[in-house]
C-alpha cells in the first residue's frame, strides 16, 4: 500500500515505524526538517515540506496514496491537508482533531462530504481507556469488544490468586468461562500452552465474557480490592476533561491543576459536572492530604512529563492508594513505569497509531489495539464469506506462530473460541498477535482468497 503521512510528531513517528515494519510504501511530510532526521534508520521516506502545499502533496505521491494520515499539531492543517489529498486522488483519508464537536455523527458525514473519512481524537480515546480502567479497580487494562460481548482483561497476579503454578490444561478446558490468551513475564511475552502455568508477578490476559468478571476476580485473588468511588486527576489538560466528562457519575472527582489560568478554564468546561477543580501541586504531600488522599481509590497523573506521572502515582501508592494511572508518552518508559508496578499506563500516541492503523489493512478490521507491555497487537477481523477462516475448525487453520484466536462475537453474543470451534461467515473473531505482521494474518480473513 502507498501511504503518506502529513506531520512527524509523536504520532505520525510512531505511525511510520510501524509502517516500516510491515514492509509498506510510506512517506512522511513535516516542513521541520530536524523532526524528519529521526527517522534515518527506518525504511520510511521523508519530504521536507509544507503538507498544505499542494505541489509538495503531489511530488509525495498523496495523489496516489491508497491512505492519507494528517497528523500534525495543527487541527487544521490535518484537515485542509485531508481535503487536498482527497481531491487529489488520495482513496482514503484521516485527519487528527482537537475539537470534540466534529465527532458528532452529523459532523463526520460533513467531513466525509469534503474527502475526510475518519477523524482521530486522541485524548477521547485515551479517556475511554482511563475510564475502563477505573471501572475495575483490580484490572490493569481492559478493552471491550461489541459493547462487552467479548471483555480483554489484562490482571497482574499475586501470591493471592488460586491459579498459580498448575498448567493451564487444568485451568482453561473448553468448558470455561475464560481463555488466557498471553503472559508477560519480565521481560518475555508468553503465547501459552497447555504445559504453561502461571505464577507471581505474571502479568496475564484473559478473554471472557461479561458475566464471567466476577468469576476471574474471584480465581485471581483480588475480591478484596476495594472499588474505585473517589478518583484524583493531577493534570488538567485535554486529556483530564475528556475523562472527567467521561468517568461514570457514582465516581467523585478532583482535578488538581498548577495553572490558576487554567484552572478557571476547567471550572468553565465541567461546569455541569461534579469534578471539583483545585489549585495547587499534585505533587504536594499536604495538599494531597488535605484533599482525602487516604481516602481515594485511584490516582490518575495526566501532566504533561512522564517522569512526573510515574513519580507521582509512585507517591500516591505509597500512601495507600490501590489503583494508579498514568500517561506515558515517552515509549522508553513504558517498561520502567510497569517494572514500578504503576498500574495502568495510557500513551495517546499508541492508542490513536492502533485506530490509523486498521484503516489500512485490507480485511473488514472493526477494530485495532496495540497492547504495549506484551509488543502485540489484539484485532478483530470480521470473516468474509469463502475465506479460509471459515474451512476448517481452529485447530486445522495453521495460524501463524505467535497467533491465537481468544473468542468470536457471532449474532452479538460473545463466545469463547476452542480447537474444535468452526467460524463462520460474519463472525467477529478476536485475534491476539505477537510479534507477528498482521498483514500475514489477515488473509485468513479476505474475500475471494484463494487456497
Amino acid at each position: 500500500m502507498k501511504i503518506v503521512i502529513a506531520g512527524a510528531g509523536a504520532v505520525g513517528t510512531h505511525l511510520s515505524k510501524l509502517l516500516s515494519g510491515e514492509h509498506q510504501n510510506c512517506v512522511l511530510i513535516d516542513d521541520d526538517e530536524e523532526r524528519l532526521g529521526g527517522l534515518s534508520e527506518y525504511d520510511v521516506m521523508t519530504y521536507n515540506a509544507s503538507p498544505t502545499s499542494i505541489k509538495a502533496l503531489k511530488e509525495a505521491g498523496a495523489d496516489k496514496a491508497d491512505l492519507f494520515v494528517g497528523v500534525t499539531p495543527e487541527e487544521s492543517i490535518n484537515l485542509n491537508a485531508c481535503i487536498l489529498a482527497h481531491a487529489l486522488g488520495a482513496k482514503k483519508t484521516v485527519a487528527r482533531i482537537d475539537n470534540y464537536e466534529y465527532l458528532s455523527p452529523e459532523n463526520q458525514v460533513f467531513f466525509k462530504k469534503l474527502g475526510v473519512d475518519s477523524l482521530i481524537y486522541p485524548e477521547v480515546l485515551a479517556a475511554i481507556d482511563i475510564t475502563n480502567g477505573l471501572k475495575l479497580s483490580w484490572v490493569r487494562q481492559r478493552w471491550d469488544v461489541h459493547n462487552g460481548a467479548l471483555i480483554l482483561l489484562g490482571i497482574k497476579l499475586r501470591e493471592t490468586a488460586e491459579i498459580l503454578n498448575r498448567p493451564l490444561r487444568e485451568l482453561c478446558g473448553p468448558d470455561d468461562p475464560y481463555h488466557i490468551v498471553a503472559i508477560k513475564r519480565e521481560d518475555d511475552t508468553i503465547i501459552p500452552s497447555g504445559m504453561d502455568e502461571l505464577r507471581t508477578n505474571d502479568l496475564v490476559y484473559f478473554m471472557t465474557t461479561k458475566e464471567y468478571i466476577p468469576y476471574i476476580r474471584k480465581i485471581v485473588g483480588k475480591e478484596h480490592y476495594t472499588d474505585v468511588k473517589n478518583v484524583i486527576i493531577m493534570g488538567g489538560g485535554k486529556t483530564a476533561v475528556r475523562a472527567a466528562l467521561t468517568i461514570p457519575d457514582y465516581m467523585n472527582v478532583k482535578i488538581i491543576e498548577k495553572s490558576s489560568q487554567r484552572c478557571e478554564r476547567l471550572n468553565e468546561l465541567l461546569e455541569e459536572e461534579e469534578a471539583m477543580v483545585i489549585h495547587g501541586d499534585g505533587r504536594d504531600l499536604g495538599l494531597l492530604e488535605e484533599e482525602g488522599i487516604k481516602h481515594t481509590q485511584a490516582f490518575v497523573a495526566l501532566t504533561g512529563n512522564a517522569e512526573t506521572n510515574i513519580l507521582a502515582c509512585m507517591t500516591a501508592k505509597k500512601l495507600g492508594v490501590r489503583k494508579t494511572i498514568a500517561m506515558v508518552e515517552n515509549l522508553d518508559y513504558v517498561s520502567m513505569a510497569e517494572s514500578l508496578d504503576i498500574g495502568t499506563i495510557i500513551n495517546k500516541k499508541t492508542i490513536a497509531a492502533s485506530h490509523i492503523f486498521q484503516m489500512m489493512l485490507e480485511a473488514d478490521v472493526d477494530n485495532l489495539r496495540s497492547l504495549m507491555l506484551v509488543d502485540a497487537d489484539v484485532a478483530e477481523f470480521t470473516a468474509a464469506e469463502g475465506s479460509k477462516v471459515t474451512k476448517k475448525p481452529v485447530k486445522d487453520l495453521r495460524l501463524p506462530f505467535g497467533t491465537t484466536i481468544g473468542g468470536l462475537v457471532r449474532d452479538g453474543v460473545g463466545m469463547l473460541v476452542n480447537g474444535n470451534s468452526q467460524i463462520l461467515a460474519g463472525d467477529s473473531v478476536m485475534v491476539f498477535c505477537h510479534d507477528q505482521k498482521l498483514n500475514n494474518l489477515e488473509k485468513y480473513f479476505k474475500k475471494n482468497a484463494i487456497w
